[in-house]
């Protein structure tokens, strides 16, 4: 199915409900995450409102709905890694497979880019074949595997470290 009248935009206050839908789905699939508690609209809303500047939130649209949101993090505190953003990335089950993951990524990108971050790296379920082929599709490299990187219901989960490197903001 092509994509009709996706809208990326910056997060606002008021986009948490959708927000918290969309990752607590991505929660109850245990296919994207180690969070097994889900998010309420307030906690989701009070993220919105405190997220400094530099770090981009943003959320897909289609006909008026949040189906999906994106948003770099800080990767570690160390004054050296503060080119460096973690991201995250979650679509609602009713928007796969109609290309608002990789617009998403790519405004995400884009995003990070204005803000000066020279890299932006996550790991992902070696399961998770969708967001493996989303990172493929959008200029990510598989770095490698943490092996036994946490606990998900009882089970040890292994990760792959992914890599965007945003070369023009490295001069």
């Amino acid at each position: 199915m092509a994509l009709q009248e996706v809208t990326i935009r910056p997060a606002r206050p008021d986009d948490a409900a959708g927000i918290a839908r969309v990752y607590n789905e991505g929660i109850e699939e245990r296919m994207a995450t180690f969070e097994t508690e889900p998010r309420s609209e307030k906690y989701t809303r009070e993220w919105i409102e405190n997220n400094p500047e530099r770090f981009p939130i943003l959320v897909a649209e289609l006909d008026g709905r949040v189906v999906a949101w994106a948003a770099v993090q800080e990767y570690r505190a160390r004054e050296c890694y503060r080119g460096i953003g973690e991201y995250s990335i979650y679509v609602g089950s009713d928007a796969r497979g109609r290309g608002v993951g990789k617009a998403l990524m790519e405004a995400l990108i884009d995003a990070a880019r204005n803000k000066g971050f020279w890299k932006i790296l996550s790991r992902v379920f070696p399961q998770n074949m969708a967001s493996r082929s989303l990172c493929a599709r959008t200029g990510f490299r598989e770095v490698g595997v943490y092996k036994k990187h946490a606990e998900l219901d009882g089970v040890w989960r292994d990760v792959i470290i992914v890599e965007r490197l945003i070369e023009e903001n490295m001069d």
